[in-house]
């Protein structure tokens, strides 16, 4: 979708330098699927540790070491 927005110049240098862009489209693009990526993975450490039916770390080594 073409949308029109006013971006300063020094934040659009910056997110075309970290994302390694070389279009500004690209850069934005990047910088929104980072940002979305970011608050999904923030999203989801919430349920950290909830799900009993996971086997735990110390019962893996036991099962990798058994062969």
């Amino acid at each position: 979708m073409k949308t029109t927005v006013d971006i300063p110049d020094v934040d659009l240098a910056d997110a075309m330098r970290f994302t390694k862009a070389t279009t500004k489209r690209e850069a934005i693009v990047t910088a929104i699927q980072e940002f979305n990526r970011r608050k999904r993975m923030a999203e989801l450490t919430k349920y950290a540790g909830t799900c009993e039916d996971l086997v735990s770390v110390e019962d893996l080594v036991k099962q990798r070491r058994k062969g």
